[in-house]
């Protein structure tokens, strides 16, 4: 059974497309990313359930349609509809022991989550969850002495992202860990 701690949330079914079961979809990551994953995952009835894809078109660089496996009708890529897609941590693990070279760009911000973040060689704490309730996705980080701070995911304040010791180095403005 797949647990949500294994997961990271990478996009959102949006509407069917044609009539032989194809659906769109936004993704948080480059389309031709999705060539590498395992599955995508979506939640059905509280279960989290693999769906396979066969088939990917993109529209863009994050919108897609996909053709996936044992849906072939309007009707069943319904039930997809406005639910969210997952794909498994593992992957990203495997995808970085093979030593692919991702930057903040090509990594969904939630694989972030367990990482120790330093401000050049400081350490700051541990990420612990990710805000993204609002367009500017916040890092939530545990510091030692107990206290969280939220430190903005943007792609200037990251300097390096360290997959195999998960460690994610950033250069942060003076005064923001005060906040």
């Amino acid at each position: 059974m797949i647990e949500r701690e294994e997961l990271i949330h990478i996009g959102r079914f949006n509407k069917t497309h044609g009539i032989n079961g194809e659906i769109t979809a936004t993704t948080l990551i480059d389309t031709e990313l999705l060539d590498s994953l395992r599955c995508l995952v979506s939640s059905i009835d509280g279960i989290y359930v693999p769906f396979f894809v066969t088939r990917r078109r993109d529209k863009g660089r994050e919108s897609v349609i996909l053709a996936i496996d044992d849906i072939d009708t309007n009707e069943l890529a319904a039930e997809l509809v406005n639910k969210d897609i997952f794909a498994l941590k593992s992957d990203y693990d495997r995808l970085a022991q093979n030593n692919q070279d991702y930057d903040s760009d090509t990594l969904p911000v939630d694989y972030l989550i367990g990482f120790s973040v330093t401000d050049g060689e400081s350490p700051v704490g541990t990420v612990t969850d990710v805000d993204d309730t609002t367009e500017n996705v916040l890092l939530i980080v545990s510091r030692p002495d107990e206290t969280i701070v939220r430190i903005p995911a943007a792609d200037d304040l990251i300097d390096y992202v360290d997959t195999d010791n998960k460690i994610l180095s950033m250069n942060l403005p003076e005064g923001l860990l005060e906040l």
